[in-house]
Parts: structure tokens; sequence; C-alpha cells
């Protein structure tokens, strides 16, 4: 399959990176050096390194990507306003870029020849993965072992693993799959491919039912500079003690949950359940408060940014041209972002109730039905012949028959 002295799999000592170990030496007659990356999946990674190392791998690395991730990531994301198809706060996807970037630096001083990763064909995840090598290292060989090897699913892996003596983990089957990091956790797969399928209960993690939500709302104070959070209630935090007390407020009273059907770039539909009690907090939040400080013509456009963005940050396009460019007009939108919002928090909902800005462009002079002296009202009379007059043409050419 190629010349290929040493690899750096991306390890999560589940079962398919399990096995990739051993198939990997086997098939490449390679070393292979494991890299496991934390950014907030709460997964012990206590006797990571053992098995690893029990299992074939030379050595490997741990690294614990929290701060990096929210604040190269999740912050500019946030900034951006990026949703994707108007519901899917990026969760997932807005780290797999930081995971690979962290790989290819591995791979570059461990003089690697070659990256590989646990992605299956058929999903978003080896897409992202492998635009991000290619960006940052293009020389690298890209090994993808579910597009190359004759394992037809999980009961194969299993035998595999028995015949070569892996351990596996040996837990209840949960009937999805998840993914969990310091932003979200999504679900899917399993039970849940049937869009017609109510989650259950027990499944979330991050917050109750609204149904068992307390029976009082609360209020949240979140303090945004630049467009970046800083504060929540008063207390400065870092933005990732910032993001965990965030899902822990907003995932007491139930708010978060999204149940949606979304198209992948590979052009397959597939159902996901997300819980992103933090992430939906603090996009309400920012939005708000770019509603006093963002001009009308400049918030119209970043809303079309937004929606580029989104596809930018789910299509693994996050090291590209493209997202550097609109990240500058993003940066620059964001000067004036600063304020607090207040948000009410009840039974599943979040909703503004209160901001203030030290640069609002609202005037309440000019807002209020109340005489004022800065806005003379005659003036409108002129403003909309102007800007009927469009309108009144083709309505009089309609008329007359032409």
């Amino acid at each position: 399959m190629g010349e290929i002295k040493k690899v750096v799999l991306a390890y999560s000592g589940g079962l398919d990176t399990s096995i990739m170990i051993k198939w990997l030496q086997d098939n490449y007659g390679c070393e292979v050096v494991a890299y496991a990356a934390d950014v907030g999946q709460a997964e012990e990674l206590t006797g990571l390194k053992a098995k690893a190392l029990k299992t074939g791998a030379s050595k490997i690395y741990i690294e614990d990507l929290k701060n990096e991730f929210a604040s190269d990531f999740v912050f500019p994301m946030i900034k951006s306003g990026a949703v994707y198809e108007n519901q899917y706060l990026l969760g997932t996807s807005i780290a797999r870029p930081l995971i690979a970037k962290r790989q290819v630096e591995i791979a570059l001083k461990e003089k690697a020849d070659a990256v590989a990763h646990g992605a299956t064909g058929k999903g978003n995840d080896q897409v992202r993965f492998e635009l991000t090598f290619k960006a940052l290292a293009p020389e690298l060989r890209i090994i993808a072992p579910w597009r190359e090897w004759e394992l037809g699913g999980r009961e194969e892996e299993i035998k595999y693993a028995a015949q070569h003596g892996i351990p596996v983990p040996v837990t209840r089957k949960k009937p999805y799959s998840s993914d969990r990091n310091l932003w979200h956790i999504s679900y899917e797969g399993g039970v849940l491919e049937d869009p017609w399928f109510e989650p259950k209960e027990e499944m979330f993690l991050l917050s109750v039912s609204p149904e068992k939500a307390p029976n009082k709302p609360e209020y949240v104070e979140i303090e945004f500079k630049a467009g970046e959070p800083v504060a929540v209630n008063g207390k400065r935090l870092s933005p990732v003690k910032l993001i965990e007390e965030l899902n822990r407020l907003a995932g007491r009273h139930g708010v978060g949950r999204v149940d949606i059907v979304e198209n992948r770039l590979v052009g397959i539909k597939s159902r996901g359940v997300y819980e992103t009690p933090g992430g939906t907090a603090l996009y309400a939040a920012h939005q708000a408060l770019e509603t006093l400080t963002l001009d009308r013509d400049t918030m119209h456009f970043k809303q079309q940014v937004a929606q580029k963005y989104a596809e930018l940050v789910y299509y693994g396009q996050w090291f590209t041209p493209l997202k550097a460019a609109l990240d500058a007009f993003i940066d620059k939108t964001q000067v004036n972002v600063t304020g607090t919002v207040r948000l009410k928090l009840y039974k599943g909902s979040c909703t503004v109730v209160g901001r203030k800005a030290p640069k609002s462009l609202y005037r309440p002079d000019l807002a209020t039905f109340e005489k004022e002296s800065i806005y003379n009202q005659q003036d409108a009379e002129g403003f909309i012949n102007l800007f009927g007059l469009p309108v009144k043409v083709a309505a009089l050419l309609k008329k007359e028959g032409k």
C-alpha cells in the first residue's frame, strides 16, 4: 500500500481506533504513534496511554486542547453568528479542525510519513480532517482505514479484535452513537435513524427536560467585549469556565435541545439530536447585542456572511483563504459589540429581556412616538415618493395596458 514508515493516528481508545493500530501495522508495516485530543469530552482518559502502548503504538500523545478550542475556534464562530441550516450550532464540526491541526503538528515533529483517522466514508468528519491535513501539511500521506479495509461493521471489528487479542470496551451497547466536547453533545445513528422516533429522556446529559425544569425562571447576564463573552452574572471567567458555567445554568432549565434532519456534505440526509445549552444562550445574547451596535446595512450583510461561515465550518474549510477573509470582516464588525445582555431561562426557553451597550446606536429620542426635534416626520413623504417610484411606474404601466 505504499512506503509508509511512521503514521500518527487520531486515537480515542474506542473500538475503531483500537483495532486500527494493529491494522495499520499489518497493512503498511509501519510504526504507529497514537494521539488523543481532550476538547472537553468528559471521557476518562486514565488508562488510555497503557492501552495504546499495549495494542502496539510506539508512543501516545494526550493533549489538553480545551483552552485553544474555546478561544480560537468557538469564540470566532460565536462572533460570526454561524448556524448551519438555521438550527445546528456546529458543535462537532468546530472541533475537528483543531484536532486535525494538532495531529499535523505532532506528525511533523515525529517526522511521520502519514496521518490516519477513524472517520467513516459516509460522514462529514473525513472531509474535515483531511481538508485540514491538506491545508497545513500537503506532503503528508492520508490513510482512512474505513475506506480501505474489508471489515463490514461492528461485529466484524469485534471479531478482528478478538483474533488479535485487542481489548475493547465491554459495555452495554447504546442504541445510538454520541460525540461530546466542551460546546455540545451530539447523538445520531441506531434508533435515531428513524426520524419519527422520539429520543428517550435518559439519553440527554447536559440538560433536563423542560417539563422537569424549575418552575421559577432564572435570569442570567452575559457581558461581551468586542463580540467575545467575558463574564457571566458580573463574574469574569476564562473562555472554558464561561462555557461550562452557561452549560450548567441553561442546561438545568432545559435550554438548548434541537432535533433536526440535516444535509451532510457528502449528499446524505442524517438525523441528529444536539444539546448546546450554553451555546444557545451565548448566540441569543450576542445577536441581541448586535441589534444595538450594528447599523442596518452591516447587520443585514453580516447575516449573509454568517450563512456562508456556517457552511465553511460544517464543510471543514476552516483553514482556507475565504474563511480568513471573512474573519477580517467579522472582526471589524465586532469593534463596538461591547455590552451586557440579560436572559430569562425558563422551561426550555431562552428569552432576551434586556440589553445595554456603551456605544449603542439605539436612540430613545429617535424611536419615541412623542414629539422630538431630530426627526421631521414631514420628510418621510418625499422619501416614500422616491422610494416607491418604481412601484408606482409599474402600476401605471399595468393600468395603461403597456
